[in-house]
Formats: C-alpha cells, structure tokens, sequence
C-alpha cells in the first residue's frame, strides 16, 4: 500500500487529530487571556479602592488637620500597596504608580502647609485613577 491510499484511509484521523490540538491550543491560550483579564481586573479594582483612601487621607490631612487619626505613614502605606498591586497591571499603570509614589515622596510633608503639596498629590492620583480605568476597559 503506498502512501497516498494510507493518507486517504485515515484522512478522517487525521482531520479530527488537527482539530483536536487546534481546539487544545486556542482553549490554552483563551483561558491564559482570561486568568490574565481577572488579574488586571481584580488589581485595577483595588487600585481604584486604594486611591480613594489615599486621596481620603490626604484631604483629611491637608484640610481638616486631622493628622492624630490619619498620619502621613497612613498615606505611606497605602501608596506601597499601590506600587505593589501595578506589578500585576500594564505599564502605563506601573508608570503612574511610580510617578505616585514620587509625588506622595516628595509632597507628603508639605500637607496642611501648602496648597501645591495636595494639587501635586491629588493630580498624580487622578492619573493613576484615569490609566487604571483605561487598563480596565481595554480587557478583551
């Protein structure tokens, strides 16, 4: 038997056995872009939360004066939390998170004093919340 006859006997073999790791190979790869999805996802949330209490921090701190219940090592606290948490997202997140953490470094003293210290801190926080939620939408 050559082997054009063997290729025609078992083509219906051979046509389930490519679909097979066809189906294998998308469903891996699927479920990769899901656990992946539900990482951003869930980091992106946690950031958001995150900097609503930073940005709840920093007004009580700079505003009300209220630096007995909410201290600067609160602030410092959550910002390494945020630094942490953009490891799991995309780069522009990480970028913001690094950029907050320099703001909130270089600012944080100056709560309660000067105005420039919250518009700083505020401003990076809003960045940080717009390149999260752009992280977020842009899930497949």
């Amino acid at each position: 038997m050559d082997i054009r006859a063997q290729f025609k006997n078992n083509l219906l073999a051979i046509i389930s056995l490519l679909v097979a790791f066809s189906a294998l190979g998308y469903n891996t790869w699927r479920n990769e872009l899901t656990e992946n999805n539900r990482n951003i996802r869930f980091a992106g949330f946690e950031i958001i939360k995150n900097l609503g209490e930073l940005e709840r921090i920093t007004y009580l701190i700079h505003y009300d004066k209220a630096v007995e219940r909410n201290t600067p090592r609160d602030g410092w606290a959550v910002v390494l939390v945020l630094r942490d948490l953009s490891a799991l997202m995309p780069v522009p997140v990480s970028a913001g998170a690094a950029q907050l953490f320099e703001v909130w470094k270089n600012s944080w003293n100056g709560l309660g004093r000067e105005d420039k210290a919250v518009a700083d801190i505020d401003n990076a926080i809003n960045d940080l919340r717009e390149e999260t939620l752009a992280a977020i939408r842009a899930l497949e």
